[in-house]
């Protein structure tokens, strides 16, 4: 796993990162470690201290899919750090960044939001095709609510 960071701090152009993430592949193939064993942190920064932070990210997670095909993981709650509604943005993150190729989001699996989220996303995207398991949670949910 490796952090697209580097000794400058936290990059704010998303090729930038692109750059110190082809390094770390780079370097994980130089030990023997394949493209898909390797993980990248595009490095999720709050939008409550800057703006572009979300774009940022996202951006950063589009390139690496394409150019690189590693897997890559975030720290989702990290984009709405000091944010009131945290588990609504957080949950609108991830489903953003599921389509720019986020496979493993560090969050809340307790949170509805970010249940429901990644449910919808699924369906959306046809990873969920026929909408089985968004049926499912949602009838679930409705008899819950009818029996209480």
């Amino acid at each position: 796993m490796g952090l697209a960071n580097d000794e400058r701090g936290p990059l704010p152009d998303p090729t930038e990162r692109l750059a110190v993430a082809r390094k770390i592949v780079e370097r994980a193939a130089d030990h023997g470690i394949p493209p898909e064993d390797v993980i990248i942190d595009p490095l999720a920064m709050t939008v409550g201290a800057d703006p572009d932070a979300g774009r940022v990210v996202l951006e950063t997670m589009r390139l690496v899919r394409e150019e690189l095909g590693v897997n890559l993981i975030c720290g989702a709650s990290n984009v709405s750090f000091g944010m009131p509604g945290r588990a609504e943005l957080t949950a609108t993150f991830v489903a953003m960044a599921r389509m720019v190729g986020l496979t493993c989001a560090i969050a809340n699996p307790l949170s509805r939001e970010m249940r429901m989220a990644t449910l919808g996303s699924d369906v959306l995207l046809g990873i969920d095709r026929y909408a089985a398991a968004w049926l499912r949670t949602i009838r679930a949910e409705e008899a819950a609510r009818a029996e209480g």
